[in-house]
């Protein structure tokens, strides 16, 4: 097969998708999400199926618990993923709005109206819920998407695509609004990448490794995040009943997602109080904890921590814990090791909180909330397409209004330039 006549060919075909889905109506487009969320969760079985086969494959190429956490289908994550298409339709549209208008000297009326992005590129890996998300979201956003999903997911993506592509279809949705590139070889990504010109986006989904080739190779400009490496801070005015249950669900709900804390700090004055039994519930769930000095000495079974670690983002059972002398130390580490994802606040004290929320520099900062609530589902933005740490066009989760562009718009009355 020649790769680059079959990347080019399905990227044309989104285009064409593109040029039609940005004429469609509100209406059809939520009558298709709609539609698709159904047919999903109708066909729940088929898909469990199917994911069996990845499932499979992943244990056999020995990856992860937390990447297999990830790959996993299950009627809960189904429903979510089609709860998360009607979400989607409930929102308002954003394509045609307009933002502001302004006269100008002349007469003539000046504004901006809220236009789709084009053709977006999601390469992405493990997570087959990506494949609905996306598609969700970009076709509200009256975007086509083409799809790359990664090798260990490939049963369960083509399977989600083919029940979008029917439903997308009998609602009269152009074929090419959702395009997936099935191919495993990885020369089909290189090629996405160089068709400047007819993607007009590229957001890639997965580990560092992933988003560092993607943004060193692409011709086309990428949003993205490098890696989750996110902290708790447990002030000496926090309530600490609240902060062990913030800590315990930030590491333990899902510790396989980017927005699962990998770091808790603690301020001293609270810390031999605080950490005991705090380290206690977290080894009942199976944490190892990596302790900075101070915490070895309130908890001497703890293995120490290393410089490294505190740039590690473990996506598993692990967490490391330091002790800090205030909420200023706290920002300093902060500062120094957080990838600018999500940092929490356990805090009674209001003028620490703003403190915190003015001086953290991060896509969602928090106070007294888990680092796992950074997530456009819990947000409100129906789904997220990912959660942006750059800081130009989008940042934090992105839902249907950073999908879009603007452009002005002028409404004359045969204005010249003199």
């Amino acid at each position: 097969m020649d790769i680059k006549a079959y990347v080019l060919g399905k990227a044309t075909e989104a285009r064409e998708g593109a040029r039609s889905l940005a004429r469609a109506s509100s209406q059809q487009k939520n009558a298709a999400l709609l539609s698709m969320a159904e047919a999903l969760r109708k066909r729940a079985k088929e898909l469990i199926r199917e994911n069996a086969k990845d499932i499979r494959f992943a244990r056999e190429k020995g990856l992860s618990r937390a990447m297999i956490d990830r790959l996993t289908l299950t009627d809960k994550r189904i429903g979510e993923m089609a709860q998360g298409l009607v979400e989607v339709a409930a929102l308002p549209d954003p394509v045609g709005e307009v933002l502001r208008m302004w006269q100008r000297p002349n007469g003539m009326t000046v504004g901006r109206m809220r236009v789709p992005i084009g053709v977006i590129g999601i390469i992405y890996e493990s997570r087959p819920n990506v494949t609905a998300d996306a598609t969700s979201l970009c076709l509200k956003a009256g975007n086509a998407v083409i799809l790359r999903g990664g090798s260990e997911a490939v049963h369960s993506n083509k399977a989600i695509v083919k029940i979008l592509r029917e439903v997308a279809q009998r609602q009269g949705i152009h074929k090419g609004a959702i395009t997936f590139i099935d191919l495993v070889d990885r020369t089909a990504v290189m090629e996405m990448l160089r068709l400047e010109g007819i993607i007009d986006l590229i957001i890639p989904r997965g580990g560092e490794g992933l988003i560092r080739t993607v943004t060193e190779h692409s011709r086309i400009p990428v949003l993205k995040h490098y890696k989750g490496i996110c902290h708790v801070f447990v002030d000496r005015d926090a309530d600490l009943k609240m902060a062990e249950d913030i800590c315990f669900n930030a590491k333990v709900q899902r510790p396989g997602t980017c927005n699962s804390m990998e770091t808790m700090l603690v301020d001293k004055t609270i810390a031999r109080r605080f950490l005991p039994d705090m380290i206690k519930r977290f080894r009942s769930a199976g944490v190892l904890i990596k302790g900075c000095p101070e915490t070895k000495k309130i908890v001497p079974a703890v293995d120490a921590a290393k410089e490294q670690d505190f740039y590690n983002e473990y996506l598993d059972l692990v967490l490391n814990v330091k002790v800090v002398r205030d909420i200023d130390a706290a920002m300093d580490h902060i500062a120094r090791y957080s990838s600018a994802h999500s940092d929490t606040i356990v805090t009674n004290d209001y003028a620490k909180g703003m403190r915190f929320l003015r001086e953290v520099d991060s896509s969602a900062v928090l106070i007294n909330a888990s680092t796992r609530l950074n997530d456009g589902f819990q947000f409100g933005l129906g789904a997220e397409i990912g959660i942006s740490t750059d800081k130009i066009h989008a940042r934090g989760p992105m839902g249907l209004e950073e999908l879009t562009c603007t452009k002005f718009i002028v409404l004359g009355s045969g204005q010249l330039r003199e």
